[in-house]
């Protein structure tokens, strides 16, 4: 069982031109004290000039100020330049990699599952999408819907170049294209809020385990945005949930099963008490990329569960209700294999078996949501097994 909880791999992909460095400017440039590790294949891009370069770390990695780090690599070397920057020197919170020219994102997605670094683990792949130039990308290249269909965030950037009746079509062409339930936010200029993807910290902060006040003030922190990002944290709303109950481990991933499309991530712990199972449940979701990792609980800390729901046109009231219906008053009483839900989203590494046990079937999904020969077919594997 891992004490030290591993760094989130976060995939940023989306054909040339629809925004992925905009994006990745936006973030690097509104991530509060977050400490952010980037892999890309052409750093100029990125806006070093303005953010003040420190000094260099190696031939092919510099170091920003305030604590960024970014790598020029090809795909043979992802897995030694995540090693570096998973290194406990450099303190980093979260790794984006922007896919363009490293890999096919599903591709990336296996290679990241199938890293055996247990200082690190994948966070999920966000799809960035032009909307003004959607269907002539798709006509170029076909292999949009596949990419599609992988995603577990769909960003739809450059909405303000077309008109609502445009943007509702492409949206609905999209949602079609995407597994069931996959979100999708709209932006424009790549301004979407980080807290979408990662826990933004404090500037004084370092590094060290959330507590749930953290989550909640990070959840409504508004000092140091700018206009633009004031503006785009407004889209969302927080929803905090808290509970000295067991939850039981079903009802739960029902729930999960059930998020609806405008939540758009879920950030916490979770108690469930079952026998055998009774460690910490630190549970993170980014659009349908789920993953639970149990650890150990601190010395005096109490047993409750405590969540942050991040989203869109949601109804925090009812999503109150569904959890607290979640709540099981007899878990000594609740079998063991009904934690089998909860342990398909937990990792190899974490659950101490075999590295190609269930838990790691790609990307953080169910067999029911994308059916795993898309990925064993692939991989040449024999596509039924998961």
């Amino acid at each position: 069982m891992n004490s030290v909880q591993p760094i989130p791999v976060v995939v940023l992909a989306g054909f040339l031109g629809s925004g992925k460095t905009t994006v990745l400017n936006h973030l690097l440039g509104n991530r509060g004290g977050t400490r952010i590790g980037v892999v890309v294949n052409d750093f100029g891009s990125i806006e070093i000039d303005a953010m003040s370069v420190a000094g260099q770390v190696g031939d092919s990695m510099v170091s920003l100020g305030g604590g960024c780090l970014c790598c020029a690599v090809d795909g043979s070397e992802l897995d030694a330049y995540l090693d570096r920057l998973a290194a406990p020197v450099h303190r980093i919170d979260v790794i984006v990699i922007e896919a363009s020219g490293l890999a096919e994102p599903q591709e990336m997605v296996k290679m990241l599952i199938a890293n055996e670094n247990p200082a690190i683990r994948y966070g999920g792949l966000v799809q960035v999408v032009d909307a003004a130039e959607f269907d002539r990308t798709r006509a170029a290249h076909p292999e949009t819907d596949r990419h599609l269909a992988v995603a577990d965030l769909v960003v739809l950037n450059k909405t303000d170049r077309v008109d609502p009746a445009e943007r509702a079509r492409i949206e609905r062409e999209i949602a079609a294209l995407c597994a069931p339930g996959t979100p999708m936010v709209g932006a424009d200029h790549g301004r979407i809020d980080p807290e979408l993807l990662f826990d933004r910290r404090p500037w004084t902060e370092t590094r060290g385990q959330l507590s749930f006040e953290d989550l909640i003030a990070e959840a409504e922190e508004h000092d140091g945005h700018d206009a633009h990002a004031d503006h785009a944290h407004a889209r969302y709303e927080s929803v905090e949930f808290t509970s000295d109950q067991a939850l039981s481990p079903r009802r739960f991933i029902d729930f999960l099963d059930r998020r609806p499309a405008g939540l758009y991530r879920i950030k916490g712990f979770v108690w469930f008490g079952v026998p055998g199972h009774r460690e910490r449940y630190e549970v993170h979701a980014v659009g349908r990329f789920l993953r639970f990792a149990p650890g150990p609980w601190g010395r005096g800390e109490p047993r409750r569960t405590q969540l942050v729901l991040i989203g869109s046109g949601t109804d925090g009231p009812g999503l109150l209700r569904e959890l607290d219906a979640c709540r099981e008053e007899f878990p000594e009483q609740t079998p063991p294999e009904s934690m089998w839900g909860v342990l398909r989203y937990v990792a190899a590494a974490d659950r101490g078996d075999d590295p190609g046990a269930e838990g790691d079937t790609p990307p953080g999904e169910r067999p029911q949501d994308i059916p795993a020969q898309d990925f064993a077919e692939d991989a040449g594997e024999d596509p039924g097994a998961v």
